[in-house]
């Protein structure tokens, strides 16, 4: 299973990707997360559907000090995951 996320809220400068990244890997999920321009926190990730749908809970929750106001996600077509490696942390740090 593939899913595209997209977090809104306070998501920014809150370790958010930090989250994501610990959260993911500990699933042994592949994919990426970076901040995107809006100030929103996208995430690619591929893997069972069972750590899918912990990542998601994740991802509704997230850290201490954020603000989750929505999730929206897409299915993305299995082949788009080929590509994609152990989980890492995309953009600037």
């Amino acid at each position: 299973m593939v899913l595209h996320f997209l977090i809104r809220g306070r998501v920014q400068g809150v370790g958010f990707r930090w989250f994501v990244h610990r959260e993911a890997s500990e699933l042994d999920l592949r994919g990426w997360v970076r901040n995107t321009e809006d100030g929103d926190v996208e995430v690619v990730a591929s893997g069972t559907v069972e750590d899918i749908a912990e990542l998601r809970a994740s991802l509704k929750k997230g850290p201490r000090g954020s603000r989750v106001d929505r999730v929206v996600e897409h299915h993305l077509e299995e082949n788009e995951a080929r590509e994609l490696q152990s989980f890492r942390i995309e953009g600037a740090w």
